[in-house]
């Protein structure tokens, strides 16, 4: 099952208490699948929607039976095919018959408690949300500008800030902060499916500190290594044309720790002498032994 089927089903799951929510849900069901004159239908694959659709029907409008078909894609259309039933769902949801205006009509969302309930119609309508595993992306796909337009200032009015974009001749409202999608699916009564994704969230941003962490000291590391085998290569080399008696007694000694140990960090490296010496110590001293060997190989 992806992440928006289990959404969905999390949804369908609600038991609405109150008839204004119920009222609310199915009208954002309905009117955001198709709605029109000639056509009042969903087309899904989900069951849950099905179910919740044909529910809604039944003890919304008082609407049954739902004829059942497929369309040209193969997909299942739920559908109200007598005209009679039609005129049921446009009286309940007050639009008229003859000339639906696919608008929102604010008086099916009553109460204070009734935005959730609507919203959540909407989504099992026409929204998705991708697996938190994937990426942070939820959306509201939408045949008509209207609606769309309608719904963006529905979100807004309720503490939301959808982006939109157009796409193959839809409307699709989306998200893409994980905050906004957590709250959006709080918000619509999905709270298990919004904690899963705070916990996706989390466990990416361990891992990504982990990560950062692990590659920090990789490349301190390296940094490491790299420097020691520059300063062993100049040893070397002052070592193989002048002997290493050519430098002083403090240069001689760090340059023989460093030959023994060309992996080990400035701090270790300063410990180890007679006379311990602070990182930036033997820095310098290391700085002055490659400058003397540059200054042999001009010679040479």
């Amino acid at each position: 099952m992806t992440f928006s089927s289990s959404v969905k089903k999390e949804l369908n799951n609600i038991q609405v208490l109150s008839a204004c929510c119920a009222h609310a849900q199915a009208y954002g069901l309905v009117l955001y699948s198709h709605f029109s004159t000639f056509d009042i239908s969903i087309t899904t694959e989900n069951e849950d929607v099905a179910a919740d659709y044909v529910k809604s029907l039944k003890t919304v409008c008082g609407v049954i039976p739902v004829n059942i078909s497929q369309n040209e894609q193969k997909k299942t259309v739920w559908s109200v095919e007598d005209s009679a039933d039609r005129k049921k769902v446009y009286d309940v949801f007050s639009h008229s018959e003859k000339e639906i205006a696919l608008r929102v009509n604010r008086a099916n969302i009553q109460e204070e408690c009734c935005p959730s309930a609507f919203l959540r119609g909407v989504f099992m309508a026409c929204g998705t949300v991708t697996d938190p595993n994937k990426n942070y992306h939820l959306e509201f796909v939408i045949s008509h500008k209207r609606l769309a337009t309608d719904l963006t200032s529905f979100l807004i009015e309720n503490g939301f800030n959808p982006k939109y974009v157009q796409r193959k001749g839809y409307h699709v409202i989306y998200f893409k902060e994980s905050e906004s999608i957590e709250d959006l699916l709080t918000f619509m009564g999905a709270t298990e499916s919004s904690l899963e994704l705070m916990g996706v969230k989390m466990e990416k941003d361990v891992k990504n500190r982990v990560n950062r962490k692990i590659n920090f000291e990789m490349s301190n590391l390296n940094k490491t290594i790299d420097a020691g085998n520059r300063q062993a290569q100049a040893i070397r080399y002052i070592e193989s044309v002048k002997g290493l008696d050519y430098l002083s007694d403090s240069l001689k000694e760090i340059a023989e720790l460093r030959l023994e140990n060309p992996e080990i960090s400035l701090t270790e490296l300063g410990s180890m002498l007679s006379v311990p010496l602070s990182r930036s110590g033997v820095n310098h001293r290391l700085k002055r032994i490659i400058e003397i060997a540059d200054e042999l190989k001009e010679k040479n």
